[in-house]
């Protein structure tokens, strides 16, 4: 009983705020911000704490570049975009193995900058949203002023561009009704949305 009431009560405060000013509602008042997993894919404009353990000349803060490169002593350039934290540690070792004796890196986000996210259609200011840490489409639409009185809240889609398997990409398209975000009916793994999401609220 207990449950069923919060739920209800989460959802009329809810209802109010993304009708309402973005800057009404926090990432509380829907569910706490979740923390950036380790499946979290590097890119563009995010900048990295790189350690080689016991050298100081390797080890630096680095700039993922436009193209998705990064560049460091003695292995030069080396693809940062698109993979994990934990999977460039392992690819910049792979590379030094060829000047160091089992190189042991770690690799660190010191700030995220390539987490932008488009929200369009009936939203009081569409376009696109660079975030900081993980939100919700709940929270993406609550940044982009809340709905307008002439949105199909049931009809949410989350457009994605997903690996196809053979080098290319597909569009993926998540039905997202408001009513099962509310009441937790959705998909727990497509709630939280994924750099380069487009919400569309026709």
């Amino acid at each position: 009983m207990k449950s069923t009431s919060m739920l209800v009560l989460m959802g009329l405060v809810l209802s109010g705020a993304l009708f309402g000013c973005a800057s009404s509602m926090t990432g509380k008042e829907m569910v706490e911000n979740p923390t950036p997993s380790k499946d979290f894919l590097l890119g563009p404009e995010d900048i990295l704490e790189v350690v080689v353990w016991r050298n100081q000349d390797l080890s630096r803060q680095v700039v993922v570049r436009p193209d998705g490169m990064i560049s460091m002593p003695l292995i030069g350039d080396v693809q940062a975009a698109g993979v994990t934290a934990d999977q460039l540690s392992q690819r910049l070792a792979k590379r030094l193995l060829e000047f160091k004796e089992n190189p042991a890196v770690s690799v660190s986000v010191k700030e995220v900058n390539s987490y932008n996210v488009f929200v369009l259609g009936e939203v009081t200011r569409p376009g696109k949203y660079q975030l900081k840490s993980y939100t919700t489409v709940l929270q993406a639409i609550s940044m982009a002023g809340g709905f307008t009185p002439f949105a199909s809240k049931n009809k949410l889609q989350v457009v994605r561009h997903t690996p196809n398997g053979n080098g290319g990409w597909k569009e993926v398209r998540l039905n997202m009704p408001y009513d099962d975000l509310l009441t937790g009916r959705s998909d727990p793994n497509h709630i939280v949305i994924n750099s380069g999401d487009t919400i569309v609220v026709p």
